[in-house]
């Protein structure tokens, strides 16, 4: 007992509770938060600490399913061609890794796969923003209860899917969402996250077992992981109409950024240069700092690109709020009785 209860018992606790609370107040999927805040504490190797949150994330994403179908909301129909394609790839994607890259790579290749998920992660969250804007702005399908199911299609989004989660723990929640989004943009939002959360499960369980079957499970890090993330994300969940979630979704945009392009840095990657582990600190400072300054005026610029200013409505709370319905008077909501009024 005493060798589990140590300081870095504590720091995976402390991080797990913390990046629960923040999965709570954003929804945005705890793999790319996590793991790569457990790989910079250096409490073991990319491939322990992808096997440890695949574990921990099975068991509270099984919570969070059960809560959704008992509402009702997941689509089913659509679910299933995901499990379809997700398990057999989470199930193959470890193995495919270690039957291609020597042990004393291993590490290192999957820092640098971790480190271009997180990018793609971060690019996906940008890019359901201005999904969300077009549709707002175009008046596009607002909610579609049982869009016809394209099978082939969402098949092979699984199956990309299960193969980055397989390997990396990253994009259950993130990569495979906007990928429905974009196949299915009638889907209501509510559909939306039941149906991932419920696809996320046996993905995450498949992903977990094959993980643990390569490499072992390494308890001393589960343990404070579930013991820190499960109350952290019910906080999360409680506070979370009272704090302002878009501004924490683009702190969280610009986190990931800076960590993909330091795991990159860590692994060695021939761009960056570093390596053996280490990084260049005033390099991923930078990334931040033109990250903070550059990605307002980049939105502010699709913004224009759509007809509206840089900055106003619709704001990004309210384009990821789903039952914003803008009547648009000039460049503002218009919330009057007139603006449901169809033109004559």
């Amino acid at each position: 007992m005493d060798e589990l209860i140590t300081a870095t018992f504590f720091a995976i606790l402390a991080a797990g509770f913390f990046v629960g609370v923040v999965v709570g107040l954003t929804g945005m999927g705890g793999g790319a938060l996590m793991t790569p805040a457990l790989i910079f504490l250096g409490v073991g190797e990319a491939a322990t600490v992808v096997t440890a949150d695949l574990t921990a994330a099975a068991v509270y994403k099984t919570g969070g399913a059960v809560v959704h179908h008992k509402e009702g909301s997941p689509n089913l129909s659509l679910a299933k061609w995901l499990i379809i394609g997700s398990v057999p790839m989470a199930l193959l994607g470890p193995y495919l890794v270690s039957w291609f890259t020597e042990p004393e790579e291993l590490d290192a290749t999957l820092k640098l796969c971790i480190g271009f998920a997180l990018l793609l992660a971060a690019l996906t969250y940008a890019l359901r923003l201005y999904i969300n804007l077009r549709r707002v702005r175009s008046g596009g399908p607002t909610g579609d209860e049982n869009p016809k199911v394209r099978p082939v299609p969402t098949l092979l989004v699984g199956a990309l899917g299960g193969l980055l989660v397989g390997i990396t723990s990253v994009g259950s929640g993130s990569v495979i969402m906007i990928a429905l989004l974009m196949l299915y943009p009638g889907l209501s939002a509510v559909r939306l996250v039941g149906t991932d959360l419920v696809q996320a499960v046996p993905l995450v369980l498949a992903a977990a077992i094959s993980n643990i079957a390569l490499h072992g499970l390494d308890w001393g890090i589960l343990i404070p992981l579930l013991i820190g993330s499960v109350p952290g994300t019910i906080l999360g969940s409680k506070i979370a109409p009272k704090v302002p979630q878009s501004i924490i979704r683009r702190g969280i945009v610009v986190v990931l950024t800076m960590s993909g392009v330091a795991l990159l840095d860590k692994a060695g990657w021939a761009p960056l240069g570093a390596g053996d582990d280490d990084t260049h600190p005033m390099l991923i400072a930078a990334v931040g700092v033109v990250m903070v300054v550059l990605v307002p005026l980049i939105w502010g610029l699709l913004r224009r690109g759509q007809g509206l200013p840089m900055f106003g409505a619709p704001t990004v709370a309210q384009l990821e709020d789903p039952s914003y319905r803008p009547g648009i008077v000039g460049m503002k909501r218009d919330d009057s009785p007139q603006a449901d009024r169809p033109a004559p």
